[in-house]
């Protein structure tokens, strides 16, 4: 493919040689001639002045490199795009395996994939073009929307909705018991049946082995276009906004309630009952005991405002040679008030 094809078809500029004949995309350092890189993080400038690339997305204010470069405000977007003209997904082939459990009573829509071993209970529906692969479970009441994939070894637990166009990764089970004990008189713990549900609504992707429980009443809901990582912990009754990005190894307690377009980064901790308004972010390792307002950007655990956090850790770096310079203080004081 042209390079000037690929400027036209993503819409950027072109600075250089369109001619070029592109035969794939790589890394700087990865990347030989007719492979096309990219630059967008300016750290790695000077790997991009040695790359043997024969082009290089990058930003509008990047100087010239001496090479052709596909120009655009957002090159991280632009490279997402620019995966999918050369490495375009397998589609998945309308068949339903001969190893595949499926009730008399489930409902299946046109160009369904069912792969093998999979099972599909009482009453499940399946709309039209979704894909479920080997070793799935659709349990008694769900329901799966257009266009969803269901990578090997999903578990969709009774009565769960999940949306149209939705990627579940394998072995995520949505619509598992939400953690409900009451303590008995003994100190023994008392199970609370979970008679609720889970929502995923449009476009929502989910990551292998999360979890997302039921709610004991009412629903878990995941809003529309969210993306959930690897290894994330959802608790019931929570509601996820739309647009978020919650990262690897999240732990959400129950009834948690985050706005639009919230970031969540690896391994923050949530506990329950608060809420995290729109577009606020939480740093890597965070733990959120309280609400969080709509914008702000937190650090730390217990987590406070983000510069705050960054001036208290370069303080703590400080703290054995503070506590010398006090003890020496207090040293001569006391030698001073003894004269």
């Amino acid at each position: 493919m042209k390079l000037s094809e690929i400027a036209s078809r993503l819409g950027c500029e072109l600075d250089g040689d369109g001619g070029i004949e592109i035969a794939g995309l790589a890394t700087l350092e990865l990347a030989r001639e007719r492979d096309l890189s990219f630059l967008t993080n300016p750290k790695y400038f000077k790997d991009a002045r040695r790359t043997k690339a024969s082009a290089i997305i990058v930003g509008l204010d990047c100087p010239p490199m001496g090479i052709s470069l596909v120009r655009h405000k957002n090159p991280y977007l632009i490279f997402a795009k620019t995966i999918e003209l050369f490495f375009a997904p397998k589609p998945q082939r309308p068949d339903i395996h001969p190893t595949a459990w499926i009730s008399d009573s489930a409902r299946l829509g046109k160009g369904i994939a069912v792969g093998a071993h999979a099972f599909v209970g009482d009453d499940v529906v399946v709309e039209d073009h979704v894909s479920i692969e080997s070793g799935c479970a659709l349990h008694t009441g769900s329901r799966v929307g257009e266009g969803t994939l269901l990578h090997a070894g999903c578990v969709i637990m009774e009565n769960v909705i999940i949306g149209k166009r939705c990627i579940l990764h394998s072995n995520s089970v949505i619509g598992s018991d939400g953690f409900g004990f009451a303590r008995e008189e003994d100190g023994s713990w008392y199970k609370i049946v979970q008679t609720g549900t889970v929502i995923l609504e449009d476009d929502v992707e989910i990551g292998a082995c999360t979890t997302i429980d039921r709610a004991a009443l009412g629903d878990t809901r995941v809003g529309k276009g969210t993306k959930v990582d690897n290894l994330v912990q959802i608790g019931h009754g929570s509601a996820i906004g739309g647009d978020n990005l919650i990262c690897a190894q999240v732990g959400l307690a129950g009834s948690t309630r985050t706005g639009k377009r919230v970031v969540l980064a690896g391994q923050v901790g949530v506990v329950g009952h608060l809420t995290i308004g729109d577009e606020a972010m939480v740093t890597a390792q965070s733990g959120i005991p309280g609400s969080v307002e709509a914008g702000e950007i937190v650090s730390g655990s217990p987590a406070i405002d983000n510069k705050d956090w960054l001036r208290s850790s370069a303080a703590f770096a400080k703290l054995p040679k503070l506590q010398k310079t006090v003890r020496d203080l207090e040293r001569r004081i006391s030698q001073l008030e003894t004269r």
